[in-house]
């Protein structure tokens, strides 16, 4: 019986595609290089703050140009990270009813474990987490499923008492990789195809359908 619902942030829980956008966009533009449309950021994200700038400038992360662009991006989206960034339609109605149901909720990003904190505060004041987990510098990114472990096992729990709910394919793997059934989340950044193609367990079109899998 599941237990823990751990739940991916960017595209799952909230929408951050704008203020991402808005904030990389800006610091392209200060130096004079190109930059990208909204809709072109959900396929540069998923993968962590340092492999989107890496996408957007092209450069490696070893260069010194790079860790300037990242170091003003990263001051920038600190700065803008609420401007635009909501919950989903029906996710803090859908947290409440979980936690009624006597299920804990837990957040695992590959977004800085900073930032992850903070947005959680600011969007689902009255929800409380069982536990808040970012990009942590002894972790490797999602799908590798390391930082997963290491959650489930901070809270004591199985594989078998958890499942995980996010938008993209590299939820599906991390799920997998940590042997967790994952519900894909229709609402998110990719989509329903996606994630069939990735080979999520569950699809829910709405956050509210998360409960039928739980």
């Amino acid at each position: 019986m599941v237990s823990l619902c751990i739940f991916d942030l960017d595209g799952t829980l909230i929408n951050t595609i704008e203020d991402l956008a808005d904030s990389t966009n800006y610091v392209l533009e200060q130096h004079g290089m190109k930059t990208f449309p909204t809709e072109q950021y959900y396929y540069f994200v998923g993968n962590g703050m340092v492999k989107l700038m890496e996408r957007v400038t092209g450069l490696s992360p070893e260069t010194g140009q790079f860790q300037q662009l990242y170091s003003e991006m990263l001051e920038r989206y600190s700065q803008h990270s609420m401007d635009k960034t909501k919950p989903y339609h029906g996710m803090p109605e859908t947290l409440t009813q979980l936690t009624q149901l006597g299920i804990e909720c837990a957040v695992l990003s590959n977004k800085d474990d900073q930032f992850v904190k903070t947005l959680m505060e600011r969007c689902f004041p009255k929800i409380q987490f069982a536990k808040l987990l970012g990009k942590r510098a002894e972790f490797p990114v999602k799908p590798d499923p390391a930082s997963l472990r290491f959650l489930m096992e901070s809270l004591k729990k199985t594989p078998q008492e958890c499942i995980y709910i996010g938008d993209s394919d590299v939820d599906v793997m991390t799920a997998h990789n940590g042997g967790l059934q994952c519900i894909g989340a229709e609402w998110g950044f990719r989509g329903r195809q996606e994630l069939m193609d990735a080979g999520a367990d569950f699809l829910a079109e709405n956050p509210i359908d998360i409960l039928q899998f739980v």
